[in-house]
């Protein structure tokens, strides 16, 4: 590979060509500035924390995300408990034995963030370099394996009796597929998006790198749906129609609180998703991000207007939901949340 090569399939040239791989602060700068206006009408920075006031701080941080799940219809949530710092391997195994779970399994932070140490585990040693790295509480999950998973965004004003979906993305995980010539690593390296992960792929891979899979075979590579390890996130909003909206209103009526938020799910088909027959991972309030906006390719012009609008509707429900009596949180309030957040997922 020569140097012009070597250049252009550089991790940097990689990530300048996508602005979906920029950094956070240079995307979100407009919706920043604009927050700050609506802060300065609404006359309180944490004017959000009124958009669900079922949510802490309205879902833009700090919420327990066990806790805002188990509002979740029964029969669209997976099982899952809450193991609470501090705890040891022993009692977490025993706990799962009790509970009657099996693996796979998904461990995942309690408090977190763009996928920030969620883990699909497999064996008790999965379970015991967990706990050994976990110093907050966490949340066991089943593995969902139904085949397709979304994200689907409902917005409701509290003044109307009918909410919408405005947004749904369909997540692609990252994976490679085998042509019979090249090893594993090879695969990799050839691909932009496993390449930007390679760090983290070469330890979880350490023992198959050299192996030459299968002409047709597909490995994925990251079982977690997340945009910042490498899944691809395709715009789906053609998939929005009158039946899924009421499908999604009628969920979101029975989640105490909830207004304006993205639920994370798997589903078996794009029927299923439409007739709301779905399995929610984990539903996320205001500080979810339209996540449609990361298709790659997308226009950063028409990314940044849908973040601009995203935050006007957040700022209409609150001022709504403020009108109807719900309280901001104070500054005093709003900054020893964010501190507890920052802690531990700093940690």
């Amino acid at each position: 590979m020569g140097i012009d090569t070597r250049l252009l399939r550089s991790n940097f040239i990689i990530k300048l060509k996508s602005w979906e791989y920029w950094p956070f602060g240079i995307v979100q700068a407009p919706a920043i500035i604009y927050w700050l206006w609506l802060s300065l009408k609404a006359r309180s920075l944490f004017f959000f924390s009124a958009s669900n006031p079922g949510i802490l701080a309205g879902g833009m941080f700090g919420e327990s995300k066990f806790s805002v799940l188990k509002k979740v219809p029964a029969d669209c949530q997976p099982k899952s408990i809450l193991i609470q710092y501090p705890t040891t391997t022993e009692e977490v195994i025993r706990k799962l034995k009790n509970e009657e779970f099996s693996f796979p399994l998904i461990f995942k932070p309690d408090l977190g963030e763009r996928g920030w140490m969620v883990k699909k585990i497999e064996t008790e040693e999965d379970v015991q370099r967990y706990v050994a790295r976990a110093k907050w509480d966490f949340i066991v999950q089943d593995y969902v394996s139904l085949p397709l998973e979304f994200s689907v965004y409902y917005a409701r004003h509290p003044e109307e009796e009918n909410g919408r979906v405005t947004s749904i993305t369909k997540k692609e995980m990252l994976s490679v597929k085998g042509d019979g010539k090249r090893t594993l690593q090879e695969l990799i390296l050839n691909k932009d998006r496993a390449k930007l992960q390679w760090e983290a792929l070469k330890n979880t891979f350490a023992h198959q790198l050299k192996t030459v899979p299968p002409l047709g075979e597909e490995i994925e590579l990251v079982p977690i749906g997340n945009h910042c390890l490498g899944t691809m996130f395709l715009d789906q909003n053609h998939l929005i129609t009158e039946k899924l909206s009421t499908s999604f209103d009628h969920i979101s009526k029975h989640v105490d609180g909830f207004y304006f938020g993205r639920y994370d799910l798997r589903t078996a088909s794009e029927q299923d998703l439409e007739e709301g027959r779905i399995m929610v991972m984990e539903l996320n309030g205001c500080g979810a991000e339209p996540s449609h906006i990361y298709q790659p390719g997308a226009s950063i012009f028409k990314a940044v207007s849908h973040l601009l609008t995203h935050w006007h509707t957040i700022y209409q429900i609150s001022i709504a939901n403020h009108n109807k009596g719900v309280s901001y949180l104070s500054w005093k309030e709003g900054k020893q949340v964010y501190k507890r957040f920052k802690t531990v997922t700093t940690s």
